[in-house]
């Protein structure tokens, strides 16, 4: 569910990006602008970060200090992961489920719209702070047991891995397959450098 939605979401950005490059646009050659645009620009900001939060945490690329947690052995870090699942992560999520959850049902209630001249309604945006932290309270549960079933050996330990992974092995990949290119190129060019030279 949160990789999918997190895939999903992450193209939001390029919306942003969008919206941002035309209004940017917009106000310089017609001197024109609406604040539906600016707050669209956070809104979809706010959607993206709340959520792929999840996915993050999913994919192993939440922030911790890997220099600290490098000098420890597996099943010392598994279990630091752990005590900060249970004592940090899943406690924060219960409570800003239970605290944002009457302030969405309030927003949502009352229509609330933005204060700004011919702005967005806010409870959207109020809903998204309320998902972000349900889905990541699911990962963390889902993260709890894997951390348990990878400290009694059910299943390997996650090292590294994550998006910054995938990317650096991807350069490699397109790196390797770059320099195969170019070889080939410059062993077809001295293979045809030999037979003009060959006598005829």
């Amino acid at each position: 569910l949160n990789t999918a939605l997190g895939r999903s979401a992450a193209w939001l950005i390029l919306l942003a990006v969008i919206i941002s490059a035309v209004n940017a646009i917009v106000r310089k050659a017609f001197d024109s602008s609406s604040n539906v645009w600016l707050e669209m620009q956070w809104y979809l900001f706010g959607a993206v970060f709340l959520t792929c939060a999840a996915w993050t945490l999913i994919a192993n690329e939440h922030i911790r200090i890997d220099i600290v947690s490098n000098l420890y052995s597996r099943r010392t870090r598994s279990r630091i992961e752990l005590f900060g699942h249970l004592f940090f992560l899943l406690p924060m999520t219960i409570v800003m489920i239970v605290t944002t959850y009457p302030f969405f049902v309030r927003s949502f209630l009352e229509n609330e719209q933005s204060s700004n001249a011919g702005g967005l309604p806010l409870y959207p945006a109020k809903f998204l702070i309320l998902l972000g932290f349900v889905l990541l309270f699911l990962q963390a549960v889902s993260e709890i047991i894997k951390r348990v079933a990878m400290m009694r050996g059910v299943i390997e330990e996650r090292v590294g891995g994550g998006h910054h992974d995938m990317a650096e092995a991807e350069a490699q990949r397109l790196k390797e397959a770059l320099e195969a290119e170019a070889a080939k190129k410059l062993e077809d060019a001295a293979n045809a450098a030999r037979i003009s030279k060959a006598p005829q």
